[in-house]
């Protein structure tokens, strides 16, 4: 197994983000690597947590990877959410995204779940599985 391309997936998952036209016209620049000093937009997009499990084979080493992106917002309702999750999906789902380093095979929706925080916020956590391989480590 390698981890060497978990930086690279995680780069080309957040440039594809930042430059999706649909995502940006209801986010606009709110779309988050790392979390912001100070007050937060009360509508965004946060990268989360990865698992990645081994996937290597004769030809070489890879891995799964299931990587967490997050909507969050402080609207009374999940409607917003729900917009912004269905734009975030629409960007990432079958994308063909080029790494620095290895090789995405496929990237897929796998799950979501909606849910209320304390304070109010609204946060629906969305998980997508990408397959790499890593040609480098050979």
């Amino acid at each position: 197994m390698s981890y060497a391309v978990s930086a690279p997936l995680q780069a080309a998952v957040y440039a594809r983000l930042q430059g999706d036209a649909a995502l940006g016209a209801l986010v606009g620049s709110a779309i988050y690597d790392a979390l912001p000093s100070g007050t937060l937009p009360s509508l965004y997009v946060s990268l989360g947590p990865e698992f990645v499990t081994e996937a290597s084979d004769m030809d070489g080493d890879g891995a799964w990877h299931d990587l967490t992106v997050s909507v969050i917002t402080d609207a009374a309702g999940f409607q917003s959410a729900k917009e912004v999750a269905g734009a975030v999906s629409d960007a990432l789902d079958d994308a063909a995204l080029s790494l620095s380093r290895g090789r995405l095979v496929g990237l897929w929706f796998r799950k979501a779940k909606a849910k209320r925080e304390t304070g109010g916020l609204r946060r629906i956590d969305l998980t997508f599985r990408a397959r790499v391989e890593d040609d480098a480590a050979a």
